[in-house]
C-alpha cells in the first residue's frame, strides 16, 4: 500500500527531490525513462505523526479501496483525528468503521503512546532512520514496513528502501525484470544504484503501477 496523496500546486517539494531526479536519471536507464513521465508530481508529506501512523495501520494488508473506505469512516467519527478523540470513540466504534478488532486495538494503543508521551515524537526529526524504526516497532501493530512508511511520508527521509512493500517489489519486477519474480537480494542489487535517494526511486516505481498518488 502507498501512503500518499495528490501533490497539487501548493504542496512543497522535498528539498532533495530535484537533485535526486537528476542523479537517478543520470545513473539508471529505467529511471531515465520513468521519471519524465510524471512531470512535476512529487512525494507529499503528512505533517501529523499520529495521523500518518494511524493511516499506515489502516493500510496494512488490505487493498487501497478498502483502506480508503475505512479511513473515510474513521474521519466521520473522529473529524479531529487526535489521540484523545480516538480514545473517546473506543474500540467498538473504530471496528464499526471496517477495521478488524486487532487493528482497532492497535490504533487505540498508538493513541495511548502519543497521549501519554511513551514515544519521543518531538525528537524523531533529529534521530537517524534506524533509531526511529527501533522506537516505532515497540508500538503494537507497527511493523518495520509501517515505520518505513512513516520515514517516507512524515519525516521525508530520502534514502528509505521498504523491502517489505509489495508494490516496490512489483515495480522492480515490472520495470527491471520484465515481470519475472524478484527476490529481496535482487531488489537490493537494483537499489544500490539509487543511493542516497532510494525513497525517490521507490516513489517513481509506485507511480509506474499507480500513476495518480492516493489521497
Amino acid at each position: 500500500m502507498v501512503l500518499s496523496r495528490d501533490n497539487g500546486d501548493q504542496a512543497p517539494v522535498p528539498p532533495y527531490w530535484e537533485e535526486a531526479k537528476a542523479e537517478l536519471m543520470k545513473r539508471d536507464r529505467i529511471m531515465n525513462r520513468l521519471i519524465p513521465q510524471f512531470g512535476d508530481l512529487h512525494l507529499v508529506g503528512h505533517d501529523d505523526p499520529f495521523i500518518t501512523l494511524a493511516r499506515a495501520i489502516v493500510n496494512q494488508q488490505v487493498t487501497t479501496q478498502v483502506a480508503n473506505a475505512a479511513w473515510a469512516k474513521l474521519l466521520e467519527i473522529c473529524p479531529k483525528f487526535t489521540p484523545v478523540a480516538v480514545q473517546k470513540a473506543g474500540a467498538a466504534a473504530l471496528a464499526g468503521c471496517g477495521l478488524s478488532k486487532r487493528k482497532a486495538e492497535y490504533i487505540l494503543d498508538l493513541a495511548d503512546h502519543f497521549k501519554n508521551k511513551k514515544v519521543h515524537a518531538a525528537q524523531w526529526a533529529q534521530m537517524d532512520d534506524e533509531a526511529v524504526i527501533a522506537e516505532l516497532v515497540q508500538i503494537r501493530g507497527i511493523t518495520r514496513w509501517t515505520a518505513e512508511m512513516f520515514l517516507i511520508f512524515n519525516l521525508l527521509r530520502p534514502n528509505v528502501l521498504p523491502l517489505d512493500d509489495s508494490r516496490l517489489i512489483s515495480g522492480i519486477s515490472q520495470n527491471y525484470f520484465s515481470g519475472e519474480p524478484v527476490s529481496r537480494s535482487d531488489a537490493r542489487e537494483v537499489s544500490a544504484n539509487w543511493e542516497p535517494f532510494r525513497t525517490v526511486a521507490t516513489w517513481y516505481l509506485w507511480r509506474s503501477l499507480d500513476p495518480v498518488p492516493v489521497k
